[in-house]
C-alpha cells in the first residue's frame, strides 16, 4: 500500500472521528496526540498536518475516497470508519449519515459490506448488554472510603485479572481483522467493572466511560491509534476481516494496547480501594506514570500474547465482549 492510499485512508478514519460533531476538546486533543505519535514513526505521511486539515475541513471526502483505486482498500476504509464511529457506543443520526454518504462514494459490494456491519454490530449489542447502563449518573456516586468486598478478601487477585485483560488486548491487537480491535475498549470497560465491584461498588457503563476519558485515554482516539498503527505496521491488507490467523509483527501497536490496558487497570485499582477521592489532574498522571513502565512489561510477557493472539477466534472475542 503505498504512503498516498495510507493517507486517504487515514484522513477518512479522522473524518469518521470527527463526524458526530461533538467531539470534546479532551478527545480532540487526544486524537491530535495521536495524529503526532503515528507522525513520528512515518513521517512521510505529515499526520501531525493531515489531523489539521481535515479538523479544519482543507480536505474533502470526495478527494480522500479518490486516493483508494483498489476494492480492497476502499472496503478496509470503510470498516476503519464504521468501527471509529462505534467507538463510544450507538452511533449518532450524523455518524450514521456520513457511513451511508461513505459507503456510497466508495462503491462497496453490498453484500461485503452489510457483512460487517452486522460483524460490527453484534459486538457494539454485545458490549452494551453485558454491563448494566445507568445503574448510576457518574455525579450520584459519591466519594466514599474503600469497601473490599468478600471476593477481594478470598484471595481473588486483582493484578493478575489487569495482566490477563493487557496480554489479551495485546493479542486483539495481532490479528489481522478490522473489526478484532472494537473488542478492546469494551473488554477495557468490564476490566474497570470487575474492579470497582471487587470493592464494593457498582458502576453502570456511563461512569466507567467517563473514568476511563478522566484517566486520559480517549475512546474515539484509542481506536484512531490502533488501526493507525496497524496501516502503518502493513497488518491490515485487502482481506481484512476476512480470516483469523495471520499475525503481524509485535511493532504495529500490541504494546500501545497491552500498555494502556495494564495502566489503566492498575489506575482503576488505586482509584477505588482509595474511595474515589482522586482527582481528575492526579489520575492523568498517575496513569502516565504507570505507562512506561507497563510498556516495558510488554517484552517480557510478549510469548504469551503471540500465543494468546494463535489461538483466538471470533467466537471467543464474542463470548469474552458478552462476558
Amino acid at each position: 500500500m503505498s504512503p498516498q492510499e495510507q493517507q486517504s485512508i487515514l484522513t477518512i478514519a479522522l473524518m469518521a472521528g470527527f463526524a458526530d460533531g461533538h467531539k470534546a476538546d479532551v478527545e480532540r486533543e487526544a486524537i491530535r496526540r495521536m495524529a503526532e505519535s503515528l507522525g513520528r514513526e512515518d513521517a512521510g505521511l505529515g499526520l501531525a498536518r493531515l489531523y489539521q486539515d481535515v479538523l479544519l475541513k482543507r480536505v474533502s471526502l470526495p478527494d480522500a475516497v479518490a486516493g483508494l483505486q483498489d476494492a480492497g482498500q476502499r472496503q478496509l476504509a470503510y470498516e476503519m470508519a464504521v468501527c471509529v464511529c462505534d467507538a463510544d457506543g450507538r452511533q449518532s443520526d450524523a455518524e450514521r449519515a456520513f457511513l451511508t454518504d461513505l459507503k456510497s462514494r466508495l462503491k462497496l459490494d453490498p453484500a461485503e459490506a452489510a457483512a460487517f456491519e452486522r460483524e460490527a454490530d453484534a459486538l457494539v449489542d454485545a458490549a452494551e448488554q453485558a454491563l448494566p447502563v445507568a445503574v448510576a449518573s457518574p455525579a450520584s456516586i459519591p466519594a466514599a472510603a474503600p469497601v473490599v468486598s468478600a471476593s477481594v478478601a478470598a484471595g481473588i487477585d486483582l493484578d493478575k485479572t489487569i495482566l490477563n485483560h493487557a496480554l489479551l488486548n495485546g493479542a486483539l491487537e495481532l490479528l489481522p481483522q478490522s473489526w478484532a480491535s472494537m473488542a478492546i475498549i469494551p473488554l477495557q470497560v468490564k476490566m474497570v467493572y470487575a474492579i470497582g465491584k471487587a470493592h464494593g461498588v457498582e458502576l453502570d457503563q456511563g461512569h466507567i466511560r467517563e473514568f476511563i476519558a478522566a484517566v486520559g485515554v480517549g475512546l474515539t482516539s484509542q481506536y484512531l491509534e490502533q488501526f493507525g498503527r496497524k496501516l502503518l505496521g502493513g497488518l491490515l491488507g485487502k482481506a481484512a476481516g476476512r480470516a483469523i490467523g495471520g499475525l503481524g509483527s509485535a511493532a504495529t501497536g500490541m504494546a500501545f494496547s497491552f500498555a494502556t490496558t495494564y495502566a489503566l487497570g492498575q489506575v482503576a485499582k488505586r482509584y477505588y480501594a482509595g474511595g474515589r477521592v482522586m482527582s481528575t489532574e492526579l489520575l492523568k498522571q498517575t496513569f502516565q506514570d504507570l505507562l512506561g513502565p507497563a510498556k516495558q512489561m510488554q517484552t517480557q510477557y510478549l510469548p504469551q500474547i503471540r500465543q494468546k493472539a494463535a489461538t483466538l477466534d471470533a467466537g471467543q472475542i464474542m463470548q469474552m465482549v458478552r462476558g
